[in-house]
């Protein structure tokens, strides 16, 4: 079994910061790659960034330049820095977790960015 906890989401407003937190635990050997999707109300679920094994990172390009996505290999945590919020980053984003194919995934946390 694998779970995943995240943690950080919250409401801000435009051009604020958030940092997200993803840990984790059980069966976790051989992990293919960990990453962040987002999905708001009517919308299907897109992909944020993700992170390989190999340390090699992908981002959406309407992310690109504002969202740093980070791993801790000791915690087995990542992390989603988010700066320069607009409200169209408002979702419920969704750690990622691919082991052998398989799809893992968290909780989901609300992100709200208005003035």
């Amino acid at each position: 079994q694998v779970q995943l906890v995240e943690s950080g989401g919250g409401l801000v407003q435009p051009g604020g910061s958030l940092r997200l937190s993803c840990a984790a635990s059980g069966s976790i050997a051989g992990i293919n790659s960990m990453g962040w999707y987002r999905q708001a109300p009517g919308k299907q679920r897109e992909l944020v960034a993700a992170m390989a094994s190999s340390g090699s990172t992908n981002y959406a390009d309407s992310v690109k330049g504002r969202f740093t996505i980070s791993r801790d290999n000791a915690k087995n945590t990542v992390y989603l820095q988010m700066n320069s919020l607009k409200p169209e980053d408002t979702a419920v984003y969704y750690c990622n977790l691919v082991i052998r194919r398989h799809n893992y995934w968290g909780q989901g946390t609300q992100v709200t960015v208005s003035s």
